[in-house]
């Protein structure tokens, strides 16, 4: 019954992620929490697993389209693998409360940046300018220009979203995402398609670490990541014709609504 309910919670995360792009991987957490009653510190790697095989999917989709700016999902990749197992130790360390705490101040601030691109009519990442940009595309490679700067920037985005993965069990697609867009002049489905590829490569260092820690629900986390990905690639289809502001708005929505209803968990007003 487990591994059912399981399998239906990962596809509802992988539609989330078909429709709104890398950053809805967010919400995989708290609905284990609340819909198969897990910890902060069993949550994070089953959701991180499910959020990371599925991103590598449609990493893959986005490589074969050309789409993927592969040299910097390498770069901010291979650093936030680094920095996961140092989130992954603070996990353990860190009481479930605070985590929960931390967990819903975070989604709060995903809903309200979301709610506020809704308004801008999207993430606007086509007409951006190229001033104050680190990373800039080359017209005639079509590849983008490597400055000490951009090293920074990107070694920086993958730091942040390493530690926040290992700590959180999020894919970091929230921080990579808004990163990639203000520092450099990738179209917007570039930018997407980069991030799942780092969220790939991210969650790999988080799930290695939990597994050694013993950490991973392997009954919940497979069937969970199963559904992501057949959710996902079922999605796509349909994910162009409905994406746009009103959805932005929907999930802004909604993640408020979690992120209340987690906030209300941690601090006992809500029962289990």
């Amino acid at each position: 019954m487990t591994g059912v309910l399981s399998l239906s919670l990962g596809a509802v995360i992988g539609t989330i992620l078909a429709l709104t792009g890398a950053g809805g991987g967010i919400l995989a957490v708290p609905l284990l929490v609340f819909g198969l009653h897990l910890t902060m510190a069993q949550a994070a790697p089953v959701g991180l697993i499910a959020v990371g095989a599925a991103s590598a999917f449609g990493a893959l989709l986005g490589l074969r389209e050309g789409l993927v700016r592969y040299r910097a999902a390498m770069l901010i990749g291979a650093v936030g693998m680094l920095l996961a197992p140092l989130g992954v130790r603070l996990a353990h360390m860190i009481p479930n409360t605070p985590l929960m705490v931390a967990f819903s101040l975070l989604l709060a601030w995903v809903a309200w940046r979301t709610s506020q691109q809704a308004r801008q009519g999207g993430a606007g990442g086509d007409a951006r300018t190229l001033a104050a940009q680190p990373c800039v595309l080359n017209p005639a490679e079509g590849r983008l220009t490597w400055t000490r700067p951009c090293a920074l920037a990107l070694t920086g985005t993958g730091a942040l979203s390493g530690l926040l993965s290992g700590l959180l069990g999020v894919g970091g697609g929230f921080v990579i995402v808004p990163a990639l867009s203000r520092f450099t002049n990738v179209a917007t489905r570039g930018i997407f398609a980069t991030s799942l590829a780092v969220i790939s490569l991210v969650s790999i260092g988080g799930v290695t670490a939990a597994a050694l820690h013993g950490a991973v629900v392997w009954p919940v986390a497979l069937p969970f990541a199963a559904g992501a990905i057949l959710a996902m690639l079922a999605g796509r289809k349909v994910a162009a014709r409905l994406a746009g502001p009103r959805l932005q708005q929907g999930f802004a929505l909604v993640s408020a609504a979690v992120a209340l209803l987690l906030l209300a968990r941690a601090l006992g007003w809500l029962a289990m």
